[in-house]
């Protein structure tokens, strides 16, 4: 799947609340659509945006991925999480 960065977005209400509740914060989320390292298809209409992070103060690389419903305009966020199984969710 070709990569094409997104600029203009809409974060649905259950994104900004798992967003609060995974203290994730919407520059992240930003940084994630606009350089993604790898998009992924989910379903017809929805994909995943995703990047390896490093987390201030963590030693380990956490995995951002961003759940997207890019058949509306604008792309729409469904929900966000950071998860640290990034050998279970990276694609070479």
């Amino acid at each position: 799947m070709q990569v094409k960065p997104i600029k203009r977005y809409r974060l649905t209400k259950h994104a900004v609340e798992q967003m609060a509740r995974r203290h994730i914060n919407e520059f992240e989320v930003a940084e994630v659509l606009r350089s993604p390292e790898q998009i992924l298809p989910v379903r017809e209409g929805r994909v995943v945006y995703q990047s390896r992070v490093k987390v201030k103060g963590l030693r380990r690389t956490y995995l951002i991925r961003v759940f997207v419903d890019i058949d509306r305009d604008p792309p729409e966020v469904v929900t966000v999480y950071r998860t640290s199984k990034v050998k279970k969710y990276w694609r070479e």
